[in-house]
């Protein structure tokens, strides 16, 4: 039984989901979301954290500064609380309500930028609002997951080497693009392992990281509006993007079978699931990094009337999201017709009191 001191000593790092049943694909999901942070994003947030405290740039007095989307925010917000330090996350519109309450509740400080780029993102807006912020005041301390070594190392130390114990004949690594630290760091530690690993990296459809042209991107986590500083193709063996619409039918595939996975993880999940698809994999050993859990996405990816206003009221009417799942209307259907049966012999009293009950 672990007993910890600091929300950050606990990360379950074994946890595997066999995907096989679901998408009829041999591919194993390493669910990153069970800590105190609910993101893989804890492990950078940690790794930056105490790099910094020991090379003394993080003093009692500072003041943490830095720019996330969400997750690295929420694991920043319970690092600070535990720590003693002041955080104050720079986010911008497209992230989750539940986050920044998530964040607050921690007791950290929350800057949301309205206005976007001219390419449609928010990134460089974040970035120049953080850099001002620290040219006015040497108390703010930005650790820039997006250009600090420290991101990959992490996963270099412990994300990769977990995958490796547990599938020592990897052939195909699944890992989402954002920052690129968790793609580097992997892709790193398996350009120096004992047998080739293909890296695939998955990223979402309009972001510029691997070039191409920017888009609207609605689900924050993967994807960048300016190509990622640490980021190096030349341990990337492809890429695939993935369109929003998919990762939230895989989404909706995955919950309802029991799964409440987040955006990220729905995107490296449809990508994944596509390329495995496209390829001879029955005697591949396969693995994609699940990044998050879907609690945080209740009002967005798992909200009708957010889905119906951004992406039409026919993205989950999709065949291929309803396979090998069961009609999950009918149970209501019936419920709805015995219900009208028995409502017919019930008095006014009694008939309210059902109805009560019924909502």
């Amino acid at each position: 039984m672990p007993v910890i001191s600091v929300p950050y000593a606990f990360n379950e790092e074994e946890l595997y989901v066999d995907l096989r049943p679901i998408f009829g694909h041999s591919l194993y999901l390493k669910c990153e979301g069970f800590n105190f942070a609910g993101s893989i994003k804890l492990k950078a947030a940690t790794e930056m954290v105490e790099t910094a405290e020991r090379d003394g740039v993080l003093t009692p007095k500072s003041v943490l500064v830095e720019s996330s989307s969400g997750n690295l925010g929420v694991a920043l917000s319970m690092i600070a609380a535990s720590k003693g330090y002041r955080f104050l996350c720079v986010t911008d519109a497209r992230g989750n309500l539940s986050t920044r309450l998530m964040m607050e509740a921690l007791g950290s400080q929350v800057h949301v930028i309205a206005d976007q780029e001219a390419n449609g993102g928010f990134l460089g807006a974040r970035i120049e609002y953080i850099r001002a912020l620290c040219a006015s005041d040497d108390r703010y301390v930005w650790l820039s997951q997006y250009t600090n070594p420290s991101n990959w190392k992490a996963h270099y130390r412990t994300t990769a080497p977990e995958i490796a114990r547990q599938f020592p004949r990897l052939d195909v690594l699944f890992v989402g693009a954002g920052t690129t630290g968790t793609l580097m760091g992997c892709a790193r530690y398996f350009r120096e392992w004992h047998r080739p690993v293909r890296i695939i990296a998955v990223d979402s459809v309009g972001s510029v990281s691997f070039g191409g042209p920017p888009g609207r991107r609605m689900i924050p986590g993967l994807g960048m509006s300016m190509r990622p500083p640490l980021l190096d193709e030349s341990y990337v063996d492809e890429v695939i993007r993935v369109e929003e619409a998919d990762t939230i039918r895989t989404c909706h595939r995955l919950a309802r079978r029991g799964f409440l996975l987040g955006g990220s993880t729905g995107t490296v999940v449809s990508g994944a699931s596509e390329w495995l698809a496209r390829h001879d994999a029955r005697e591949l050993t396969a693995v994609a990094i699940g990044p998050d859990l879907g609690e945080r996405y209740l009002d967005t990816i798992y909200h009708t009337n957010w889905l119906e206003d951004i992406y039409g009221k026919d993205v989950l009417n999709s065949r291929e999201m309803h396979a090998g799942s069961w009609d999950s209307d009918a149970p209501v259907a019936r419920w709805r017709r015995r219900l009208d049966l028995q409502t017919g012999d019930l008095n006014g009293d009694q008939h309210h009191q059902l109805q009560d009950r019924k909502t």
